[in-house]
């Protein structure tokens, strides 16, 4: 194992519980644990006044231990920052403290893998507001953020979804009951509002005739020459409010005047762009005017038989216009009387359309959906049991729809529609507990032994999980047959593939990747003018895509460390100095002919070149985020790598330690790793500096905005460092060869993010054998992601539960 590794492993070890020291026999504490206590802590943690209110003299044993896991935490924290023993006594050597450490460690493994399996218990978790919003747009068509007025939800162990910090303020309360009234109104209208009517005026019909045409009709002369006058005359589809969606009836008013004796004849068509299925030659060839050969294609909806003859007694004409799609025009044309026989002339008054004619949105047709012939009491029954399936994610019992049964018919007692009492039952619902939190009911709440969730319990834990929504009526099916526990892994293999999957990218990764606060960061455009609102979307669209293309394509996680491809628009490649999608370099040879030019605000899709950029690290999102306003951090970005990549995030700063110089004279004066050198110097600072800089500095070819460069102001760009036991690297392909070489460090810091994500709640030491496991499943499958979402979704923690009576 290179010596770098090595070294952070072993803070890894001290950070995060994992042991290396894993032996087959029961580690003997009163050899391994107990010489260290006695001589560097008893004496002032011993007796009956010990020091801090902690005696560590009570612990003679390996099962001591065990019972107060969370005081050797801190015990071992303590050690680990060197903050005890106190400067004033002896203290042990690096090594001795290393020895220590990794015995206690290796006491709390051995009992792990000892102990009983502990699928833990999760704080019923209330809807945060993006779950809430996406619940209410699944459930009953809602189309608009409902959350708006919502106070920010609290973030626990990096997430927003985590049942200990979702509590429910008066303020919340009060905020839900207003989205309710809203909600409700909006996806039901008790008083649908008659279809729109849209009349075009015949001088304004095409050809537009509005200069000369004068009156209320708009003459069509069909032995005239000119088209503006012969016709035939159209009104544009997008006017009429044509679509695929469209429930429409088009008409016209007119009449017209004939010397002969023969019917006059009209057709109504269809013409232009979006015709399908039209009218053949010969038929086309009835119709009247200059301009019809240059309207086609042409579809002949109708023909009709103009009886009216003069203005104050108008004929109106008609056709259904159901759901045809987008198409370009719709027109009169006169067909052509018997031969020998003058044509007849037309007066149009306008052309029209009225609709949609369903007027209530769809979210009202859908949620009150019934069987017809059933009475009006068992239609309340059908709409109501199915939406409290839905709603409170498991099928409604009878006392709970009883009582919304009973809602809409005091409703309707009191004067009220049906339609108003059903929108009162479903305001109602929105208000529950049952609804606002994600309830797992438990028939034996204080039994420690442990028991599966139920398989509708199972699929809200899954939809909120890949989708922060509902589950939909696959999931709620399978659940209700109980047959979604035997399809865990087929089914998080569609709900990947579904669109809904983008909340696992907004709502998991940019949190993990604490990339949210670039909307609010602000870098020094003085310094950094590229720096702009474009550019700030840009980072953060770039990550998304490439965090959701390793998702879909179920590529390894470790190309998340580093990749050959990303996503850049013009904005994002400018910074880069990236010129076309074969990632040739703007103002260099061109090495990799045949690239697409990256113009725009549209994405493509990059193939790299090089190692300089390529997954997460060196995206500018991440590389923004951890810079200050005016210059980089390596502290930040070596931080940032070994909490977020690595899992082994170092301990807080001691106090009092002061800030680094700003100062112009010491800014100009030195670099900034000559200014870091000698903050380093201070003996608080060093230990952690010494994991943290080497990270930083491999990055500090990348400004403060994720450009590259090769100086910092005047001074040179040294890119290198130099960890504790001497091993070296030097910029990101050298950082990003050593992070994917320890692949499994990386490994178990997503698989843990990404379960506290899962479970909504931080993870405990009885949750080490799910991460190994989970671990050990992914080395074995080429770390694919679609391996790392369905042993989580399979692992205990995830299906099983337990009750409260158990030592927490």
């Amino acid at each position: 194992m290179p010596r770098c590794a090595a070294i952070l492993l072993a803070f890894f070890v001290v950070a995060t519980g994992a042991s290396p020291l894993i032996a087959e026999d029961a580690p003997d504490f009163s050899k391994g644990g107990l010489p260290f206590l006695k001589k560097h802590c008893v004496e002032c943690h011993s007796g009956k006044e010990p020091k801090a209110e902690l005696a560590l003299d009570v612990f003679q044993d390996a099962a001591s231990l065990v019972k107060q896991r969370k005081i050797w935490d801190n015990v071992l924290r303590m050690i680990a920052t060197g903050d005890m023993p106190p400067k004033a006594k002896p203290r042990p050597t690096v090594a001795e403290s290393e020895q220590f450490t990794d015995h206690i460690k290796a006491v709390f493994d051995f009992a792990d893998r000892h102990a009983k399996p502990d699928p833990g218990r999760v704080t019923m978790r209330r809807l945060n507001r993006q779950e809430y919003t996406n619940t209410v747009r699944d459930l009953v068509g809602a189309d608009f953020n409902p959350t708006e007025d919502f106070p920010a939800d609290d973030v626990g162990h990096g997430f927003d979804n985590i049942g200990d910090v979702l509590s429910l303020s008066p303020l919340l309360m009060e905020r839900y009951l207003d989205a309710a009234e809203t909600i409700t109104s909006r996806v039901i209208l008790v008083n649908p509002p008659a279809p729109a009517r849209r009349y075009l005026s015949g001088r304004f019909l095409q050809p537009n005739n509005a200069q000369t045409s004068q009156g209320r009709f708009r003459q069509l002369n069909p032995t005239s020459t000119e088209a503006v006058h012969s016709g035939p005359f159209t009104a544009g589809g997008d006017y009429l409010k044509f679509s695929a969606d469209a429930d429409l009836i088009v008409r016209a008013n007119l009449y017209a005047e004939t010397k002969g004796t023969s019917p006059v004849k009209v057709a109504f068509f269809l013409s232009g762009a979006g015709v399908t299925e039209p009218s053949s030659d010969a038929e086309i060839e009835q119709l009247m005017g200059a301009n019809v050969a240059a309207m086609k294609p042409i579809k002949i909806v109708q023909v009709f038989e103009i009886t009216a003859r003069e203005a104050k007694a108008t004929q109106q004409i008609e056709f259904p216009y159901n759901h045809l799609g987008v198409i370009q025009r719709a027109g009169l044309a006169l067909m052509k009387p018997p031969a020998g026989e003058e044509p007849a002339q037309l007066f149009i008054e306008h052309i029209w359309s009225e609709g949609p004619l369903e007027t209530r949105p769809a979210s009202h047709v859908k949620l009150l959906a019934c069987t017809p012939g059933k009475t009006p009491a068992e239609q309340t029954v059908e709409v109501l049991t199915r939406f409290l399936r839905r709603a409170f994610r498991r099928p409604g019992t009878p006392d709970e729809l009883a009582r919304l049964v009973k809602l809409v018919e005091t409703a309707q007692a009191g004067g009220e529609k049906w339609e108003a009492g059903i929108q009162q039952a479903i305001q109602a619902t929105l208000c529950s507990p049952k609804f606002l939190f994600r309830v797992e009911l438990d028939d034996r709440p204080q039994s420690p032994d442990t028991q599966p969730l139920d398989e509708f319990q199972l699929a809200s834990r899954l939809s909120y999980f890949l989708w922060s929504t509902m589950p939909d009526d696959e999931l709620l099916d399978l659940a209700g047959k109980k047959e979604l526990t035997a399809n865990l892994s087929a089914q998080v293999k569609r709900m990947l593939a579904d669109p809904k999957s983008n909340a696992l990218v907004d709502n998991f990764a940019l949190q993990w990747l604490q990339i949210k606060r670039l909307k609010s960061t602000s870098p020094d455009t003085t310094l950094f003018p590229q720096f702009n609102e474009a550019l700030r979307g840009a980072m953060l669209q770039e990550s998304v895509l490439f965090f959701a293309s390793v998702m879909r394509e179920d590529r390894s996680i470790l190309d998340l460390v580093d990749a050959d491809y990303t996503f850049l628009n013009e904005p994002l490649a400018r910074l880069y100095g990236i010129d076309d999608t074969n990632g040739n370099l703007k103002g260099q040879k061109v090495e990799k002919p045949g690239g697409e030019a990256i113009r725009g605000e549209d994405f493509k899709r990059v193939s790299l070149q090089g190692r300089a950029r390529g997954g997460l690290l060196t995206q500018a999102s991440v590389l923004t985020v951890t810079s200050n306003p005016t210059r980089t951090s390596p502290v930040k970005r070596g931080r940032w790598v070994l909490e977020q990549i690595l899992g082994a995030p170092p301990p807080p700063p001691p106090p009092n330690v002061p800030e680094l110089a700003e100062d112009k004279q010491a800014t100009a004066g030195a670099s900034l790793r000559e200014r870091m050198e000698i903050h380093r110097k201070n003996p608080a600072c060093a230990n952690c500096h010494a994991k943290m800089d080497p990270i930083g500095f491999a990055l500090e070819n990348y400004d403060g905005v994720g450009g590259f460069r090769l100086k910092d102001g005047t001074f040179d760009i040294d890119p290198s460092g130099e960890f504790a036991d001497g091993t070296k690297v030097k910029g990101p392909e050298e950082l990003k060869t050593l992070i994917r070489g320890k692949k499994e460090l990386f490994a178990r810091c997503l698989a843990e993010k990404m379960l506290i994500y899962a479970l909504g709640r931080g993870l405990e030491y009885y949750d080490r054998p799910t991460v190994d496991k989970i671990v050990a499943a992914l080395a074995a499958g080429d770390y694919k992601f679609s391996i790392l979402m369905t042993e989580i979704v399979q692992s205990e923690p995830f299906r099983l539960r337990r009750g409260s009576d158990v030592a927490e």
